[in-house]
């Protein structure tokens, strides 16, 4: 397993089977779980001008996509114009199909009932799977613990026992087949990619639409002309990104306030002035009448009326920058009663003029309201691009937490809302592939042909996953369920159906993206699991620590070494392995675990829990490191201080006896209570340092421990941290060998390393090498 030319001077390590460390929990990783704070998180309690405040910014987040769907719907609709020998069939067939494809989707389906299975407050495809997996054990992250149900932030509200026992059969079913575990997560990872691969195309298509306006009155304009205008506001929209969605929303939040304002009080206008008979459209008959005169044809023209819900899934998938009322509150009094008086004030006007299809939403604009309107619209196109970017952010963050995409750089840029969230690296990569895509497409309607595939693809699973959450968790009854399911799974494939026509066209652009992504995704999954499986098989007997003795079979040299490691209890492998392979090792020996919670900070009096590893004459502890998603994990000069502050309290009150000492058994789950030690103003006043010849001495007292320790602490503190070489067994199959001896091994190398995730002084850094054989 170790590939080393060093000869050993200690006999090979007993390892200890994972199966049984699976099955049993550590106190102290137990207690690492519970800070203060914990109790309230994901249940704070908003004030209703909070609430109104952050409807307010979804209007500039949130709803850009949807709200500016009107600039090219009924152009995409009818690419090649409206026969006058249909007309009243043709445009009140689309009104009703658009009508009820917002009120059955983004309303009903979104508003009422997705917005519901949010993973306390976060929103996407991930928190639907995290909902499934803490009530059923399908779970593949394989990090998840029994104790992590105490935490409020993780728990469910169940309903009464009768309820319980009418969803228990499904529970059995995905519980008892493997292939159903994979099956749940690969739909995860496709519906998370899905909405990656639509935000490529989301602000090309939405400013391109915007500036593509002028050519109304000034139809000399070049198509390069538009393109390269488009293309600068692109860049200027992704470089305002890092400033967070907090400041991004209240600058938006106004324009598209007055976009709706004026789209709704437009519409209306047109409605009046033109052919109010159009409000027939709400009679769903002219549906079936659109249908059957078109046919084919008809079918077809659907991959354009899905364009009105495009950007819907960015309602659920930014739920972790805002709260389910302000989204609903926002869409259902302002933003649904918008888009339906815009898309029936253009249905009204193509009534008389359907010559204008083309340029439907400028066309029938008031002469005197053209250019306010062209400057709002273009704003308005520039802010529908944030809602597909937020969503892309607020879903590779909760990928990432959870192990499944490589390391990168998440910034929260605000101390309230703690779903907000910037990703460099993303935003870099969307500003480039909306950059090249508009230069490469041109046009809308080009684009538009690639629009919708992965919108529709993602409604599907979150359908899926919804059901499965109705009948496993609110344990709604089974009929319902089977209705919602089968409502939405025909509308929805139905859709799908009509956008694979436009495949050939444009569509394969966003699915070559979100297989990318997918590829990644499923790549630096596989490669984490199997190298963290590794790692819990091979980790050592405390046994064979113990049988070294205090010295550890090598030379204990004065100084403080941190050993950095995963695994909250046991000893990694690297150790092993490093004083099998060296003469000598640091005379305090700390085993580190950085373990990240569900809240915003952790104070600092309580970011580290300690114990022993050993009895006292081995010097060695075990720490775990608390932190917030807020916090930084820093290896600084602050970073020592409290750590070994925190220590020396430790030390202080084990001798005293006011806590059980707590030792690391390896195996054993202890009764022995693991206690939050508090970084305090503890001067260490250490009395002349202990001979060199006797590093490790029992029984000689706190002050002799903690002079013994502040002394190694001046001779230097010394970050062990594993540099793992992952390869595939020799006996593996060919599919094992490249996505591990290529694909992980490419991700692992051009990715963050955790050595700057950690912001570990590199001056001070010993990484110590091994192979592993996965």
């Amino acid at each position: 397993m170790e590939d080393t030319d060093m000869e050993s001077s200690h006999s090979p390590p007993p390892r200890i089977s994972s199966s049984k460390k699976l099955g049993r929990m550590d106190s102290l990783e137990r207690d690492a779980g519970k800070v203060t704070g914990m109790e309230n998180h994901g249940r704070k309690i908003l004030t209703r001008a909070v609430i109104l405040r952050l409807a307010f910014q979804t209007i500039g987040v949130v709803y850009g996509d949807i709200g500016t769907s009107p600039l090219y719907v009924f152009s995409s609709t009818f690419p090649g114009g409206i026969s006058r020998d249909h007309l009243k069939t043709n445009v009140l067939g689309v009104l009703s199909l658009i009508i009820y494809t917002l009120t059955l989707s983004p309303l009903i389906k979104y508003v009422f009932v997705v917005l519901r299975a949010n993973d306390n407050g976060e929103g996407g495809a991930f928190a639907l799977y995290s909902l499934i997996c803490r009530n059923a054990n399908v779970d593949l992250m394989g990090k998840r613990h029994p104790e992590d149900k105490n935490l409020s932030a993780y728990k469910l509200d169940l309903p009464n026992q009768r309820k319980i026992r009418r969803g228990i059969w499904i529970k059995n079913f995905l519980e008892g087949h493997k292939a159903v575990h994979v099956v749940l997560l690969m739909i995860t990872f496709f519906g998370t990619c899905m909405v990656i691969g639509d935000g490529t195309l989301t602000p090309s298509i939405s400013v391109l639409s915007a500036v593509q306006g002028i050519q109304v009155q000034v139809p000399n304009l070049s198509q390069s002309v538009i393109v390269v205008v488009s293309i600068v506001i692109l860049i200027c929209l992704f470089s305002v990104q890092r400033f967070g969605t907090d400041k991004v929303g209240f600058m938006f939040a106004p324009v598209l306030t007055i976009w709706f304002a004026m789209i709704a009080m437009i519409g209306l206008y047109n409605l009046i002035h033109h052919d109010h008979g159009v409000l027939a459209a709400f009679n769903p008959k002219y549906i079936f009448d659109y249908f059957k005169t078109n046919k084919r044809e008809g079918f077809i023209s659907l991959g354009g009326v899905v364009l009105c819900i495009t950007g819907t899934e960015a309602m659920f998938a930014d739920l972790g920058h805002f709260t389910v009322p302000s989204i609903q509150i926002a869409f259902t009094t302002y933003v649904y009663p918008s888009l339906l008086l815009a898309y029936i004030g253009q249905a009204a006007y193509l009534m008389e003029h359907p010559e204008d299809v083309g340029r439907a939403f400028y066309k029938s604009v008031p002469k005197p309201l053209y250019w306010p309107m062209f400057v709002v619209a273009v704003l308005a196109a520039i802010i529908a691009s944030q809602a597909m970017i937020s969503a892309v952010f607020q879903i590779i963050k909760q990928a990432e937490a959870l192990g499944c995409f490589p390391r990168i750089k998440v910034v929260h840029t605000s101390k309230n809302f703690v779903g907000q969230v910037y990703i460099p690296e993303m935003n870099w990569f969307l500003m480039c592939a909306c950059v090249l895509i508009t230069a490469a497409f041109r046009d809308t309607t080009t684009i538009g042909n690639a629009y919708g595939i992965c919108v529709v693809m993602d409604m599907a699973v979150t359908t899926t996953f919804t059901t499965i959450i109705m009948v496993l968790i609110w344990k709604t009854q089974l009929f319902l369920a089977l209705l919602y399911l089968l409502v939405y799974w025909s509308v929805e494939f139905t859709y799908f159906s009509a956008v694979v026509y436009k495949f050939k066209d444009g569509g394969w652009l966003p699915l070559l993206f979100a297989v990318l992504f997918l590829t990644v995704m499923v790549i630096w999954f596989s490669g984490n699991s199997k190298r963290y499986k590794y790692e819990l098989d091979n980790k050592i007997s405390m046994d064979w620590i113990t049988g070294l003795g205090s010295n550890l079979g090598v030379s204990r040299v004065r100084g403080v070494g941190l050993v950095y490691t995963e695994l909250a209890q046991g000893i990694p492998s690297i150790f092993s392995h490093y004083i099998t392979n060296l003469p000598a090792m640091h005379s305090v020996i700390m085993f580190v675990t950085i373990k990240n919670l569900p809240v915003s900070n952790v104070l600092s009096e309580e970011r580290f829990l300690f114990r022993r590893v050993g009895s006292k004459e081995f010097r060695m502890y075990r720490c775990i490191a608390r932190y917030g998603y807020k916090d930084c994990h820093r290896g600084d000069t602050q970073f020592e201080e409290d750590l070994f502050k925190s220590l020396a309290e430790f030390i202080s009150i084990e001798d005293d006896g006011k806590q059980m000492e707590a030792r690391d058994l390896g195996e054993a789950d202890t009764d022995s209570c693991s206690v939050a030690i508090y970084p305090v103003s503890l001067q260490l006043s250490p009395p002349q340092a202990p001979e060199e010849s006797a590093i490790a001495i029992p029984g000689r007292g706190v002050v002799e421990e903690l002079g013994f320790l502040e002394e190694s602490r001046k001779a230097g503190v010394v970050y062990l941290l594993g540099d793992n070489d992952v390869r595939a067994r020799e006996d593996s199959s060919f599919i094992n060998k490249f996505v591990v001896d290529y694909g992980y091994a490419f991700l692992r190398k051009n990715f963050r390393e955790s050595t700057l995730i950690l912001n570990i002084p590199h001056t001070r850094l010993l990484k110590v090498g091994m192979v592993y054989f996965i």
